[in-house]
């Protein structure tokens, strides 16, 4: 699926309208008709982005974006508007709406919008993910300089399985210098991001993204991590155990395993 979306309309045509346009591009749609029961449905479920009408009965459309900015930061809203209620759509923009379409929508513009408010929110969580994992580098660092140990994530030289060195910086594995074998850059860039993350599952997505540094979708994602994947996992099996480093996390992604 491309994404979870929910569209908050109390006009049934309507709702089933943008309903059968996006489940046609492959994203994954929840409905309901008025604000009270779209805070209901972000309080127990998550979602990409949120297609919400302004002006509804009861619990109206500013009401539901103020509530889904403090209770589902992460969803990205586009607000439904007709040709009146321009300077509420402005005041929703002010509020963080990501954008807002008058009706009736046409298909091309709100698919394109679509598209442009999840691209954002998984730039964002991948930009989070980054800056976590330097965070946790940064503190590593520091308990390791209040412990008056080496520092050893100064070094690139680290030691895996039965005594296999890898030396990050330049690229390079042995046990011996008779056995050393050179890792292309992206290898290199892929065998650090694996050791970096030694234990935790990464799904293909987000190492295209840390590998390669640009966005890919879920389907095209594997395809693009399996050749590399492959060359450097027959690589790694020049030495004892390394063709059981690299784990394929089935309909996943990928996790290192080397102890």
């Amino acid at each position: 699926m491309k994404g979870k979306i929910l569209i908050v309309d109390d006009e049934r045509t309507m709702r089933k309208s943008l309903e059968e346009i996006l489940k046609l591009e492959g994203f994954q749609v929840t409905s309901v008709g008025d604000g009270k029961q779209a805070m209901e449905v972000l309080e127990t479920s998550s979602f990409d982005l949120m297609l919400l009408d302004l002006k509804m009965p009861g619990v109206d459309g500013l009401e539901v974006l103020k509530f889904a900015s403090e209770n589902a930061p992460k969803c990205k809203v586009i607000m439904l508007t007709a040709h009146g209620s321009l300077e509420s759509a402005i005041e929703a923009l002010r509020e963080g709406a990501h954008d807002y379409i008058l009706k009736p929508a046409r298909p091309e513009e709100l698919i394109a919008s679509v598209s442009a408010g999840i691209s954002e929110k998984h730039d964002l969580e991948r930009k989070q993910l980054l800056l976590a994992q330097m965070e946790a580098s940064i503190q590593e660092l520091r308990d390791s300089e209040s412990a008056g140990e080496p520092m050893e994530i100064s070094r690139t030289v680290l030691v895996v399985g039965n005594n296999v060195k890898i030396d990050l910086e330049r690229r390079e594995i042995w046990t011996s210098e008779e056995d050393k074998v050179q890792l292309t850059p992206t290898e290199g860039k892929l065998m650090q991001i694996l050791l970096e993350n030694r234990g935790r599952v990464l799904s293909h997505k987000d190492l295209v993204f840390l590998v390669q540094g640009y966005q890919t979708t879920d389907w095209e994602a594997p395809e693009i991590m399996r050749p590399l994947v492959s060359r450097l996992r027959r690589k790694l099996a020049q030495f004892e155990g390394g063709d059981d480093w690299i784990i394929n996390v089935r309909g996943t992604g990928y996790v290192f395993d080397g102890k």
